[in-house]
């Protein structure tokens, strides 16, 4: 009996990044995530399956995709009438036809079926990048740990290969897929959001103890951890909150952490969702705008940088 041939929704492979651990690095992003955080950068990356994402800019208002996906239902937005995406499962033979039928290509797909094999491929086109940089391969979201066969199959063959490891994790997954993912990882990225459970579950739907135990677990088996936590208006950035979350922080054995200044990068991708943005129209924040929460953290114990 042969064995499982590992597939995952990839949503994009980046290459040649600087911001997703050590070197130069490909970072595979994955669809899918547990939780729901409201500032979230990458709505399209939340869902498992692949989606049909709407152009506003270049949708004609013909109505063409409704008459080819009628079960979805259509909506008019902008005075122009188009099938509704929200009740568009891309596992429907409609959502096909409804992208094909457009003759302004408004309509688009985002996530794309890939084997580990396929993946792979792609990662070791960049080898003599990572070598000359000490980088490597960074499997990203969502969550990527929504897909763990894929991806303890995947991370195990760059290693087969020599090539370093890293996965940026929100860590809210059961212990054991943590870590039987985390056993072929070089380097851990893992977001901490919130200090207060109450607080993180109502800005992400999730609690906090899951994240705690693994994040703990992790740094008490000698992993190679970074701490990060998105610096969010009106969230988690008051001077008290730094403080809480230093405590929380070495409460769990961490020591160091990155802060992540918000950013609206993300706000225009909620409307090829035809979602809502509930931080629309919220100031970026930069490092020069965090200077004191920063030292809050380092009087608490907790070094802390950009």
């Amino acid at each position: 009996m042969g064995s499982i041939v590992q597939a995952a929704t990839v949503l994009n492979i980046q290459k040649f990044s600087l911001d997703d651990g050590p070197g130069i690095r490909t970072a595979v992003f994955l669809k899918g995530c547990p939780l729901r955080c409201a500032w979230c950068s990458n709505p399209e990356s939340q869902r498992r399956d692949p989606q049909v994402e709407w152009r506003e800019s270049a949708c004609i208002g013909c109505g063409a995709c409704c008459a080819a996906a009628p079960s979805a239902g259509a909506v008019e937005r902008a005075g122009k009438r188009h099938v509704d995406i929200r009740n568009l499962s891309f596992s429907s033979p409609e959502a096909e036809a409804a992208i094909a039928v457009c003759p302004a290509r408004a309509l688009t797909r985002t996530g794309e079926t890939k084997t580990v094999d396929e993946v792979l491929e792609i990662c070791l086109q960049d080898r003599p990048f990572y070598e000359d940089s000490q980088g490597g391969v960074t499997l990203s979201g969502g969550e990527a740990m929504v897909w763990p066969e894929f991806c303890s199959e995947l991370l195990s063959r760059l290693r087969e290969e020599g090539i370093d490891t890293c996965m940026e994790t929100e860590a809210h997954v059961p212990q054991q897929v943590f870590r039987a993912v985390a056993a072929h990882l070089d380097h851990l990225l893992i977001d901490m959001k919130h200090w207060d459970p109450v607080r993180h579950r109502t800005a992400t739907g999730v609690g906090i103890g899951l994240i705690g135990a693994n994040t703990r677990w992790a740094i008490e088996a000698g992993l190679d951890v970074l701490v990060r936590t998105p610096v969010i208006p009106d969230f988690n950035d008051s001077l008290a909150d730094a403080r809480q979350m230093a405590r929380r922080l070495k409460g769990l054995g961490v020591g160091r952490v990155q802060l992540l200044p918000f950013h609206n990068f993300g706000e225009g991708k909620y409307a090829l969702l035809d979602r809502d943005y509930a931080l629309r129209g919220t100031r970026d924040l930069h490092p020069e705008d965090l200077g004191r929460y920063r030292h809050a953290l380092i009087d608490e114990g907790v070094e802390a940088f950009f």
